[in-house]
């Protein structure tokens, strides 16, 4: 993860601000690339961070950010804020960065992975719908439908304790 003021971490908030300001509109935008920019000031053993470039510039991004349920010791990852620049989208980049991502993370014993997003997207590296019962999350969740999980090693080790605990960038209610 880039040091937070320094030029990466500055072009990084832009790929997220581009890549947001197209989809999803300006207000969306400046609030994910301050969510980034909250991130990249965390514990950076609580993050981790894969970008993927093209000719030197940087064309999709992903992290993932611990979670905790209760006392459960399972190592478990948000997967949050993803970003591919317009320009790459269609292509399999971000596909292919997130598979990157959670092989990684599971290399490294990680037990299971949660994202909140699209099912149909989300869906093809893998991540399946979860109930707030199973997986609870650390708000009441706006689109419940959107609450996804995968399983990286082993059995789903669900019903987990909750509420769950995400990096400090994610304690906000409006985010869920």
């Amino acid at each position: 993860m880039p040091a937070p003021g320094s030029p990466e971490a500055r072009d990084l908030c832009a790929l997220y601000h581009h890549s947001f300001a197209a989809s999803a509109g300006e207000d969306e935008a400046r609030d994910v690339a301050a969510l980034v920019e909250k991130l990249i000031a965390e514990d950076p053993d609580a993050r981790r961070l894969f970008v993927a470039t093209q000719d030197g510039t940087a064309k999709a991004a992903i992290v993932f950010s611990r979670m905790r349920f209760g006392d459960d010791p399972a190592e478990a990852w948000l997967l949050s804020p993803v970003a591919v620049a317009p320009d790459a989208q269609g292509q399999g980049i971000g596909t292919a960065l997130i598979r990157h991502g959670l092989d990684a993370l599971r290399r490294t014993g990680a037990r299971m992975a949660v994202t909140y997003g699209d099912p149909g997207f989300y869906g093809r590296v893998g991540f399946v719908p979860v109930s707030v019962d199973h997986v609870p999350p650390p708000y009441r969740l706006s689109q419940p439908q959107g609450w996804l999980a995968q399983t990286l090693d082993g059995p789903a080790p669900w019903p987990l304790p909750g509420p769950a605990r995400c990096a400090a960038a994610f304690d906000d209610p409006a985010l869920w």
